[in-house]
């Protein structure tokens, strides 16, 4: 190969991998748009919560103080995490709010506070109020304790039904879907997670999550825990979708 058809080569393949790129930037800033500022950044705040790296969740924090969310709704977030994250990684991320906020006062940052949740007038039992909740997203019927976990641990599933959708899920703070992005950001951010993950993403579309959502959120796992994880939500979410076609 001459030198001058050697230059004209190089060229072309520069031109390709320069337009890649540029179609690459641009398919992450449609996905990422699917999602506004607020849910961005709920998702950030999940993610980066259930993984643990706090640095940049207190970027995350700050960002969605900045996009309009209350410290009631960001606690309220940061309080159901530990149903997915466990205690440590829920209390590590309320510590790492406060030192947020301290900071921000001190920088005479006045944040919204916002409302409390709404008082519960549902006089049902809690069980029933949670069993009620999760047929809610899962948008069937749940066998409670003649089926599932419930037959082998009834315990837990009693805790389930009355503590995590019931006591949390009351919460009218976030919505059922604003309360699955984040459930499905810190599932997606874990390994070894896979069939909860998938419940949970059933349960998203369940409640208005949209697909374009869905691949915004993973887009957000790819770029803030790590582009493994979101390869393993991409093949998951695709799972989904071919069952609920073929449904």
């Amino acid at each position: 190969m001459n030198q001058k058809i050697w230059h004209v080569f190089v060229a072309i393949l520069i031109s390709m991998m320069s337009l890649s790129h540029i179609v690459g930037a641009q398919t992450m800033q449609q996905n990422t748009a699917a999602l506004n500022a607020r849910q961005q950044s709920m998702v950030k705040i999940a993610a980066l919560t259930a993984s643990g790296d706090l640095a940049q969740l207190k970027v995350a924090l700050n960002t969605g103080l900045d996009a309009g969310m209350s410290i009631n709704e960001i606690n309220d977030e940061l309080t159901q995490m530990y149903a997915y994250s466990g205690f440590p990684r829920s209390l590590n991320g309320i510590n790492t709010f406060t030192a947020v906020l301290n900071e921000r006062k001190a920088q005479g940052i006045v944040d919204t506070q916002g409302r409390a949740a709404s008082p519960v007038n549902d006089t049902r039992d809690k069980y029933t109020r949670g069993k009620a909740t999760l047929e809610v997203l899962i948008n069937g019927t749940d066998p409670g304790k003649s089926g599932g976990i419930g037959a082998v641990n009834p315990q837990v599933e009693t805790f389930l039904k009355e503590h995590l959708f019931a006591d949390i899920f009351d919460s009218d703070l976030l919505t059922y879907a604003e309360r699955e992005l984040a459930t499905i950001a810190a599932l997606a951010s874990l390994p070894g997670l896979e069939p909860m993950l998938q419940s949970h993403m059933n349960m998203g579309l369940n409640v208005g999550i949209t697909q374009p959502q869905m691949l915004a959120l993973i887009e957000v796992v790819g770029t803030s825990i790590n582009p493994k994880q979101a390869q393993i939500a991409t093949a998951i979410f695709n799972e989904v979708l071919a069952s609920r076609r073929q449904q």
